[in-house]
């Protein structure tokens, strides 16, 4: 039976009480009346096998055991296994109290055509047999062969998502890549099937299958308006009210930052009243919560990282907390997500939320400083 709730003030303001004691008190921000940690998990990489699951499960429970209370999966990651994981490990620590429902933020995203469980002999043969004979998509609705924006398949994988994570609720619905979209349509058809994207995930809203929805993207916010994947937020927007009114819930942006990939913070790539501003300033002005993904850059930034990095985190010692702590420090961004697997890597990651953010002088100083001594690249 799955889980009823979801993340509410009361509760993730209890869960930031009972954790704070050992953490600093700016490792809680207060985005759409919940309180998130700067640091949550992400759930991409590994092998679809049962020693990854087993990895994933006992990271889950330490992440929410330590003060995350931030889970970020989707339904592709691994082949379904990640939401699944995430899903046992939640069942685990409400049943048995050592957590509760309404503390957790919990993301997911949907778009891409997952396999299950493991990758197919003939990944067209299964495509056809799960999504295209029984009607779910039509293949004109796919592009790229993976990607699909249609509201009877985000319905249907929304469903497959709560199965899968054992939720009556999610907290967020990201649509996942939609730049992928722009590959094979115009824009003006795009912000088309955008629209009735979001009119579907209004729907899901209003019959209590999500709280908000957003987009989860890799490029689309970080590159050039002239860009064929570029994604201007002020479209998107408008998108949403026209599908859910003034009072929409498109509220989350998740994208790539970090020192390798500041684009977010500092490059101004977005349109809003005529003037030039970076996303998250854009964000900011339509009250969104940005996560950050590729936090560490997928370990990349855990090594070599300039010296004068380490020095800025004193007193952070390693290097995957200093590239932490730069992103969760970011003017405008709620929290930075790090793929776990390890308990060892948590214990180490969730340490950096003992310290406060960098201050804004010293935050700006690393950004001028990494663009003559980049890190990761």
């Amino acid at each position: 039976m799955p889980l009823s709730g979801f993340a509410t003030s009361e509760g993730t303001m209890r869960y930031r009480d009972r954790l704070s004691q050992h953490l600093s008190a700016a490792h809680y921000r207060e985005c759409q009346g919940l309180w998130l940690s700067s640091i949550g998990l992400g759930t991409y990489l590994g092998e679809p096998d049962a020693a990854t699951d087993n990895l994933y499960h006992n990271a889950v429970i330490a992440t929410i055991q330590l003060g995350g209370n931030v889970i970020d999966t989707a339904i592709n990651y691994r082949f379904q296994r990640s939401e699944r994981v995430v899903g046992q490990a939640l069942d685990e620590l409400i049943r048995q109290q050592r957590a509760t429902r309404d503390e957790l933020c919990i993301a997911t995203k949907g778009g891409f055509i997952p396999f299950d469980g493991s990758y197919p002999d003939d990944p067209g043969a299964y495509i056809r047999a799960t999504f295209l004979d029984p009607g779910i998509v039509t293949a004109e609705e796919i592009v790229a062969d993976c990607h699909c924006l249609s509201p009877a398949y985000l319905q249907h994988q929304l469903n497959a998502s709560r199965q899968n994570l054992r939720l009556e609720c999610l907290d967020v619905y990201y649509i996942h890549n939609p730049e992928m979209q722009l590959e094979e349509v115009s824009r003006s058809a795009f912000l088309q099937r955008m629209t009735r994207a979001f009119a579907c995930l209004e729907e899901q809203v209003r019959q209590g299958a999500i709280r908000w929805y957003g987009t989860a993207t890799w490029n689309g916010y970080r590159v050039a308006p002239s860009s064929q994947e570029y994604l201007s937020l002020e479209e998107l927007v408008r998108c949403a009210e026209q599908a859910g009114g003034a009072g929409h819930h498109f509220a989350f942006i998740q994208l790539p930052c970090n020192l390798a990939m500041p684009e977010a913070a500092v490059a101004r790539n977005q349109r809003l009243a005529g003037h030039s501003v970076t996303l998250l300033d854009a964000a900011r002005h339509f009250g969104m919560t940005v996560m950050a993904s590729a936090s560490i850059l997928q370990s990349r930034l855990t090594k070599d990282l300039p010296a004068w990095l380490t020095e800025a985190a004193a007193p952070l010692t390693t290097p995957a907390q200093a590239a932490l702590q730069f992103v969760r420090s970011t003017p405008g961004l709620a929290v930075a997500l790090v793929g776990m697997k390890r308990e060892e890597h948590v214990m180490e990651n969730l340490a950096t939320a003992k310290v406060p953010p960098l201050t804004a002088e010293a935050w700006r100083h690393a950004v001028e400083r990494s663009a003559t001594e980049p890190a990761g690249r």
